[in-house]
């Protein structure tokens, strides 16, 4: 079993798996459970009830919880189903256990199978309202959060409500300048494009989303991962795989590459490029090409992945071609790719402070990553998190930085092992994490290896989606007094997964159960206190991007509870509680002068008060005014944080590398107990919601005027250049930490007592 702990994104790549592929059916297919998944289901009862961190029998009780998170995960916003149809499924409220326990899952299958139904009814009725005209002069509005709201009674007022769903549909594309033959087009196909993609779900994700209602209704964090999903989750810690290294998305009907990745296969051959769409697959030199079109993407990327040295054709249809275009068959050999995207970088900051320049260096950190199988097998050159930073640093040293910032950012954490690891980068020997088991035994996780590979001035930068193995890290530094923590409260998560493999338990010899991330353990502080719920309080506080009650472990109903227990035997690095106060002042006297941070906390406070809302007029005119008063307090600020833009304080890193930060494009299944989510939902998962108000804000930008478009709908290249000019807007949030470290060094410098307290940087420093 490894030991893990949250990791809130998946990155879509090709790399190895197998499934069996699924075409997109002409009419929905009455799915049924195997007896493969009825067995997973009762070996997944008996590690949940006998071996969880809270043990839960599985019974009426939990059956009832079931029952309320199968249905949340099917039409989480109330779009679909009748109170009738609630009424219908009532009987299986308290008997989904005996379903698992007399291995007869039919009952959550038939609720499925009567929600894809109304799913497919729902979208035949709005293309048949595309066919008329709204009014848009009238005063009413569509309540699009709706996941408090109570069940349509009856389907003539769930027909007002998708009246109004594509009435506002329509009057977004309006508002953006398309013509009225323009936008009966865009949503025919967007209605007729989420019809297929629920049509193509099959047993396997009816399953996923049934277990997944099992088993975050005993605790959040504690998921089902059917073999597919599992092989990605490996591929997302591992942060390598084998395949032709290229990041895909649905684009309509197509499979559209997003990314070409440096140094695979394809970037080396130089003939695939993003925008192009696949349109075919053919395997070894010859083998014969299957036709893709209309597939789930997942299913193009199982026949695109292959081992190591093994052929792959790729039939394309270039972006720049119409859909009659001319077809081209790129023939490419497999290998091993690394996903770089995810992987540690830095850059470096000059920061003006009177007459001197001080350089403050940065590691971004996206995820604690480790290469688990290669460290097994004793792999030399395992893939790990704090071998990369830990060779960043070296560099950084050599380039003489005075401070260095650790940006955790929208990391959600990944190996325990490696957040213990790198804290010990930072501190000389000593306990780092503590860890209870359920029957309360405490075992200490702690540095032992001599020496730092970086002691001079430190912060940590983290926001709300910062969490567990982050926390971790974020934690310990600030209870050694170590470095300053900056930014956000942190997402509140102090639990430590296991990843169970329930073949290995069965002795399959194929993959057929899946695994369970299962909760077996949580996490203190070594001061004692808990990170659950709380979440890493930073020493200089930012505005909040999000609210607890939205995103964060305190957003959840069953989340554990806040707890301490002794402290550790640590000592302190430097006491630097003194120092605050000073840095606080003068942060604040900064950016209370500074355009560009009162931009940046401008729009915050706006994107808050959006969120608040549940509803939006339908009424052009009223959201015409609504528009045009966004847009010109946006341009307002831009213009005057444009006007004073420091040009020193932005990042030096090179053009054509990635930064590391997370795309929502590139995220495959934010949450594995989000598994059917079709494009027709308004609702999104929590960690959905945190990821885009946070691209939102990262950089002080505001969003983009809408465009009525979804994410597929939209050309990739003109997708790219937004993202590209998005990024070259100054993080004004990162600029802003290397002030405050150049401060906490201005002050160290020009204090004989604060010296005395806080260690200074050596330049021979090593690990």
């Amino acid at each position: 079993m490894r030991r893990i702990v949250l990791g809130l994104a998946l990155v879509t790549v090709i790399g190895t798996a197998a499934a069996k592929p699924t075409e997109a059916p002409s009419a929905a297919v009455t799915l049924k459970p195997s007896a493969d998944q009825t067995e997973a289901a009762i070996w997944a009862m008996r590690f949940l009830s006998r071996f969880h961190y809270k043990p839960t029998p599985l019974d009426d009780a939990m059956s009832a919880k079931i029952f309320d998170a199968y249905l949340d995960g099917l039409d989480g916003d109330h779009l679909f189903f009748t109170q009738a149809d609630i009424d219908t499924f009532a009987t299986a409220r308290d008997k989904l256990d005996d379903a698992v326990f007399e291995r007869d899952l039919s009952a959550p299958f038939a609720i499925f199978n009567l929600y894809q139904q109304r799913v497919a009814e729902r979208l035949a009725y709005s293309r048949e309202l595309l066919a008329g005209t709204f009014d848009f002069s009238k005063d009413e509005s569509y309540e699009y959060e709706r996941a408090k709201a109570p069940w349509a009674k009856d389907k003539g007022e769930l027909d007002n409500l998708w009246r109004q769903r594509v009435k506002n549909d329509w009057l977004r594309l309006k508002l953006a300048g398309k013509a009225d033959k323009d936008i009966r087009e865009t949503l025919d196909k967007r209605y007729s494009n989420t019809l297929d993609r629920i049509r193509q779900l099959n047993s396997e994700d009816v399953f996923q989303t049934f277990m997944n209602a099992y088993a975050t209704s005993i605790e959040p964090h504690t998921n089902y991962l059917s073999p597919r999903a599992s092989a990605n989750f490996d591929i997302a810690m591992k942060l390598s795989l084998e395949g032709i290294g290229a990041v895909l998305q649905r684009q309509d009907e197509y499979t559209a590459i997003r990314e070409i990745i440096p140094g695979g296969p394809a970037a080396l051959q130089g003939k695939l490029k993003a925008g192009d769409r696949v349109v075919g697959v053919g395997q070894d030199a010859s083998g014969p090409i299957t036709d893709v079109i209309g597939w789930r993407l997942d299913d193009v990327v199982d026949k695109i992945r292959g081992p190591k040295g093994t052929v792959v054709r790729v039939e394309i249809l270039p972006e720049e071609a119409g859909p009659d275009g001319k077809h081209e068959i790129l023939t490419l050999t497999r290998n091993k790719v690394s996903v770089e995207e995810q992987a540690a970088k830095k850059s470096i900051i000059d920061v003006k402070q009177g007459d001197a320049t001080r350089r403050v260096g940065v590691i971004t950190l996206p995820t604690f990553y480790q290469d688990f199988e290669a460290r097994r097998r004793g792999d030399a050159d395992f893939k790990s998190a704090t071998r990369d930073v830990e060779r960043l640093l070296g560099e950084l040293r050599a380039e003489k930085v005075d401070g260095v910032i650790v940006d955790l950012r929208n990391n959600g954490g990944g190996s325990l092992d490696e957040a213990t690891d790198l804290t010990g980068l930072f501190i000389d020997k000593g306990p780092v994490v503590q860890i209870r088991e359920a029957g309360g035994r405490v075992e200490t996780k702690s540095d032992r290896r001599a020496g730092t590979a970086w002691n001079g001035p430190l912060a940590v930068l983290v926001n709300r989606a910062s969490a567990s193995a982050s926390e971790i890290f974020a934690a310990a530094i600030q209870d050694y007094g170590r470095g300053i923590i900056i930014g956000e409260p942190t997402f509140g998560k102090g639990t430590v997964q296991n990843l169970l493999n329930m073949d290995d338990m069965a002795r399959n010899e194929k993959p057929t159960f899946g695994d369970l991330k299962m909760t077996v353990q949580q996490f203190f502080r070594i001061d004692g206190g808990s990170t659950q719920l709380r979440g890493v309080v930073p020493d200089i506080a930012f505005p909040t991007s999000i609210g607890a009650d939205e995103f964060g472990e305190s957003s959840y109903d069953n989340a554990l509870p806040w707890t301490s227990i002794p402290k550790s035997d640590y000592v302190t690095v430097a006491d630097l509680k003194p120092m605050i106060p000073m840095l606080l002042a003068r942060h604040e006297a900064r950016t209370a002068k500074d355009a560009q941070w009162t931009s940046f906390a401008d729009e915050i406070a706006e994107a808050k008060k959006l969120r608040e809302q549940k509803s939006i007029s339908l009424n052009e005119q009223t959201r015409i005014k609504e528009r045009d008063e966004q847009e010109a307090r946006r341009r307002a600020r831009e213009g005057l944080a444009a006007a004073v833009a420091p040009a020193s304080a932005s990042p030096k890193t090179p053009a054509d590398k990635p930064d590391g930060r997370i795309r929502r494009a590139d995220i495959d299944g934010a949450d594995a107990a989000v598994v059917v989510d079709p494009a027709t939902k308004a609702r999104t998962t929590p960690e959905q919601k945190a990821a885009d108000a946070l691209a939102t804000t990262a950089h002080g930008s505001a969003p983009t005027e809408d465009d009525g478009l979804q994410a597929d709908e939209r050309s990739i290249s003109s997708d790219l250049k937004r993202e590209k000019e998005r990024k070259a807007r100054p993080d004004v949030v990162l600029n802003e930490a290397a002030n405050i470290l150049v401060d906490e060094a201005d002050l160290i410098r020009n204090d004989t007592k604060l010296a005395a307290r806080i260690p200074a940087p050596k330049a021979d420093a090593t690990n």
